[in-house]
């Protein structure tokens, strides 16, 4: 089973301490836990992508090189990169370039991002066009990375009339995850072009998501690759000593950042319904996407995540909702030395 540290970058004032790094502070603040985690024996990091709004990380590559460069082994990755919203062929030499600096150690996590509509608005695109983008800008990237000279011709972008990807990336497969899990487009879409499976990270129960991911097996192996199928989670989790240590400083930050989420989507997507399911911080530990308690029981969940949904790879996201650096690194190593070690 491969750990990775998520972070999305919500940008909010701590409800326990009341502060707010800069956003410089909270970049670096990043790169930092990044480096622990490499140290505390993760596998890799992943960084979300936004534009416009409080999520304030907007430029996946830089803060990647960034880690790259404090790090030898651990996986650099998106959680997600908007293939909808992007030029194929500048995320490509983007993440291409990332790949020669870091000596082939990238992961790109495309998705659609279309509960977002603000930033279809921002770059002048229209949101019920998102499917046809997002499957059109991940397979041109697939193209260009695999391939030398080429020749391509698509609805949403100029033509390609020979160029080829500079530079050549290292990793010669595409090193692409498809995150989704709402649709059985998503999975087929993963299942056909060979590519891994992210589940998303949701307020919901993760149950949801094990017909989304069988579907996806089904159609890989139909498909006839010569790889594996693979599958990935992702939740928010919070670990401490003893049970009720994380439980109990958990909560007020967990709650903030539901909050902060349920005005959030209303703003970005007006079509969304009004109202999140209001915070039911029990429900959301015993049956949603929510892990904390001592080591122990973070083990037992995790291990338990992967057989309902045969995942291999878990994506966590441990800072959201205000969480100050100290604290941070503090659990980066706890999981390192006492959850790792013991998930299956």
């Amino acid at each position: 089973m491969k750990i990775h540290l998520m972070s999305l970058g919500d940008y909010i004032q701590d409800p326990i301490t009341g502060s707010l790094p800069t956003p410089a502070e909270r970049h670096r603040m990043l790169v930092e836990a990044a480096a622990v985690a490499e140290e505390a024996g993760w596998s890799g990091v992943n960084i979300g992508e936004h534009h416009g709004i409080d999520y304030i990380y907007s430029a996946p590559p830089v803060v990647l090189a960034a880690i790259g460069e404090r790090t030898t082994t651990l996986r650099l990755g998106t959680a997600v990169t908007l293939m909808a919203n992007l030029d194929a062929l500048r995320a490509a030499e983007d993440y291409a370039t990332l790949d020669v600096l870091s000596n082939g150690r990238v992961d790109v996590v495309a998705g659609r991002g279309n509960f977002f509509a603000s930033t279809y608005t921002l770059f002048g695109q229209d949101v019920e066009e998102s499917r046809e983008r997002f499957d059109e800008g991940v397979e041109l990237f697939d193209l260009l990375w695999t391939s030398g000279p080429l020749k391509w011709r698509g609805k949403f972008r100029a033509p390609i009339n020979g160029e080829a990807l500079q530079p050549q990336p290292l990793q010669r497969n595409t090193p692409m995850w498809i995150g989704g899990g709402s649709s059985p487009e998503t999975a087929e879409l993963a299942a056909r072009l060979g590519f891994k499976l992210m589940l998303p990270s949701a307020f919901g129960n993760p149950a949801v998501f094990a017909p989304i991911a069988d579907t996806y097996r089904e159609h890989f192996r139909q498909a006839g690759h010569t790889t594996e199928p693979e599958v990935g989670g992702c939740w928010h989790v919070n670990v401490g000593k003893t049970s009720q240590e994380a439980k109990a400083r958990w909560e007020p930050r967990y709650r903030r950042y539901h909050e902060w989420m349920r005005v959030l989507l209303t703003e970005v997507n007006p079509a969304l319904p009004k109202h999140m399911k209001p915070f039911d911080y029990e429900w959301l530990l015993e049956q949603g996407p929510a892990i904390a308690g001592s080591s122990e029981e973070v083990v037992d969940r995790l291990n338990r995540l992967s057989e309902m949904l045969g995942a291999t790879t878990h994506l966590l996201y441990l800072e959201m909702g205000g969480m100050p650096q100290e604290e941070l690194l503090e659990m980066v190593e706890l999981i390192g030395s006492e959850v790792i070690p013991k998930l299956a």
